[in-house]
C-alpha cells in the first residue's frame, strides 16, 4: 500500500507473541455494557502491521449516504467462519480469546474483519454492531490494533459523555455485555499527524 509505519519504541521486535489474557482491566459502562482493555497484548505488532498492510487483499468501498455515493474512508477486508486468516498469529489470537471468554460468551469467536486507517482522514462513524444477533442479545466484539494509535470513542446510545481509548501497537479491547445495543463506538477523524493503523475485529457467529 506504500504506507510506512513509524514504529513504537516499545515494540522493537519481529517476534510475534501473544501475552497472557488473565489480566485485562474491565470498565463497566452502565446499562449492562462493559469493556476489557489489555495494552500491548501482542508483541511484535509493528511487524504484523507491515505484513498485513502489504499482503491483505484490501478493498475500497463506496456507499449511499445523504442521497449520494461516497467513498468509505478506510480500506476493508473480511474473513468468514472457516476461512484462513491472513497471518497465523491472528488465528492464535482468536483461539485464545475464545478460550478465555468461553464461559462468559458461551460460544467461540469465528469471523474476522479488518479495517485499514491510512491516516487521520480515515475514520468510522458512530455505530453499534447491530447486524444480526447484536441487535437483540448480549455479545462480544474483540478488537486487536496494530500500527499507530488511534482513539476508539464510545458513548451511550442516544447521547452522553464520550470515553476515548487510544489503541495501537498490539493493544486489545473487548466490548461486551449490552455494549453493541446500548452504546455506540467510532474512530473519529484526526487533524493531528497520525500514522496508519489496522484493527482486527473478532466476532461470534451472526454478529456484524
Amino acid at each position: 500500500m506504500g504506507v510506512h509505519l513509524q514504529g513504537s519504541l516499545f515494540d522493537q521486535t519481529d517476534d510475534l507473541r501473544l501475552g497472557p489474557l488473565d489480566g485485562p482491566r474491565r470498565t463497566r459502562l452502565g446499562a449492562g455494557a462493559w469493556i476489557d482493555l489489555l495494552p500491548g497484548w501482542l508483541s511484535g505488532a509493528d511487524a504484523l502491521f507491515e505484513k498485513l498492510a502489504a499482503e491483505v487483499p484490501w478493498r475500497a468501498e463506496r456507499r449511499h449516504m445523504y442521497e449520494q455515493v461516497v467513498d468509505v474512508p478506510r480500506l476493508l477486508a473480511s474473513y468468514r467462519a472457516g476461512e484462513p486468516l491472513p497471518h497465523p498469529v491472528l488465528g492464535e489470537a482468536r483461539e485464545a480469546l475464545s478460550a478465555h471468554y468461553a464461559k462468559e460468551l458461551g460460544e467461540p469467536f469465528v469471523t474476522a474483519g479488518l479495517c485499514y486507517y491510512r491516516d487521520g482522514r480515515d475514520s468510522v462513524a458512530w455505530h453499534g454492531d447491530r447486524i444480526g444477533r447484536g441487535a437483540r442479545e448480549d455479545t462480544m466484539v474483540a478488537i486487536l490494533s496494530v500500527g499507530a494509535p488511534r482513539d476508539l470513542a464510545l458513548r451511550p446510545r442516544g447521547g452522553g459523555e464520550t470515553i476515548r481509548r487510544p489503541l495501537g501497537h498490539g493493544d486489545l479491547i473487548v466490548m461486551g455485555g449490552s455494549c453493541q445495543r446500548t452504546w455506540e463506538h467510532a474512530v473519529p477523524k484526526s487533524t493531528r499527524a497520525t500514522g496508519p493503523r489496522i484493527s482486527i475485529q473478532f466476532r461470534p457467529r451472526d454478529v456484524g
